[in-house]
């Protein structure tokens, strides 16, 4: 069954009756019931798109977030082939929180890391719902200088609502390895590519996008911290969040408006939760565009450009 959000409950109930008269119509069959399906679906299919096109920040925000979305390893298993995942930090222990290995991304290799948030309750523990801690960011780096070492453009996949906060991962340097990752992502020769497909929440997002290119998906958020959080501190509420939210600037319109992001990848009509297949080849076919345009470029100017891209981040306002 679909998951639908609250904002959509006008949408659920449309589609409900198009499933009731489905059903009916595959039983009767008549031309008066098949007249009125057809109808149907086309309201259902306009209420669709005039919905989305005026999602407001906060519920953007909720799209992001739905638990239908492709993740991670959904986009790694459809857009890579001979995939070798890698695991470890060399320094402590391994994080399922951020996947990552080398593949072949439509003949070419790549290094492709990302957040994962899991699927299923089971998977979601698994991976700590998407927020490592410092291993996680220190498997990055690792993974990140292994590309540079064999001359391999890096893809990340951004999809957290943050870095861990817990006791264990302050322990270790949470603070230090989500620098030394910015550190590395900024200092490579080769090309990087990250895209925002999900939520991108604080130094746990920026930790592996800062890329020469930064892809956003339509309906996904970008900020320094969750509308949430950023109601708790402003105004001590977090029923203040849709407010919050509105006023961050965070969705890919105003990011790519401020010059934080370089593309909007656009989704299926719905969200990419409803269209995973076409979702996903849409960012594959923005990746591999964006590599394109680093063919060829040595490594110092690979840098320069990423220098300068990040330089000029809200000079145009």
């Amino acid at each position: 069954m679909r998951s639908y959000l609250d904002f959509e409950k006008p949408i659920a109930e449309l589609e409900s009756k198009v499933e009731e008269l489905r059903e009916l119509a595959q039983r009767d069959g008549s031309v008066s019931i098949t007249e009125e399906l057809t109808r149907l679906e086309q309201k259902a299919d306009q209420a669709l798109k005039d919905l989305y096109l005026t999602l407001t920040p906060w519920q953007k925000t909720l799209v992001a977030r739905h638990p239908g979305r492709p993740h991670a390893l959904d986009y790694i298993g459809a857009l890579l082939e001979d995939f070798t995942p890698l695991a470890g930090d060399r320094v402590f222990g391994e994080d399922e929180a951020i996947v990552g290995g080398f593949g072949r991304f439509r003949g070419e290799s790549v290094c492709i890391l990302g957040h994962e948030r899991g699927n299923t309750t089971e998977l979601r523990i698994r991976h700590n719902f998407g927020m490592a801690r410092p291993e996680g960011y220190r498997k990055a780096v690792r993974l990140m200088e292994t590309a540079q070492r064999f001359d391999i453009p890096v893809i990340s996949l951004v999809d957290t609502a943050g870095a861990y906060p817990g006791i264990g991962a302050e322990e270790r340097g949470q603070a230090e390895a989500i620098a030394r990752s910015t550190d590395c992502s900024l200092g490579l020769g080769v090309p990087n590519i990250a895209v925002i497909i999900g939520e991108g929440g604080s130094g746990g997002a920026i930790a592996i996008a800062t890329a020469s290119r930064v892809l956003m998906l339509e309906h996904a958020i970008y900020s320094v911290i969750s509308p949430e959080g950023a109601a708790s501190i402003l105004w001590r509420d977090t029923a203040k969040a849709q407010e919050a939210a509105t006023s961050m600037k965070i969705t890919a319109q105003d990011l790519m408006r401020f010059g934080v992001i370089d593309q909007i990848v656009p989704e299926p009509v719905g969200g990419a939760h409803r269209d995973t297949g076409a979702a996903i080849a849409r960012v594959g076919d923005a990746v591999e565009e964006a590599l394109r345009g680093f063919a060829g470029l040595g490594a110092d100017e690979v840098r320069r450009l990423r220098r300068e891209k990040f330089l000029a981040v809200g000079r145009a306002l």
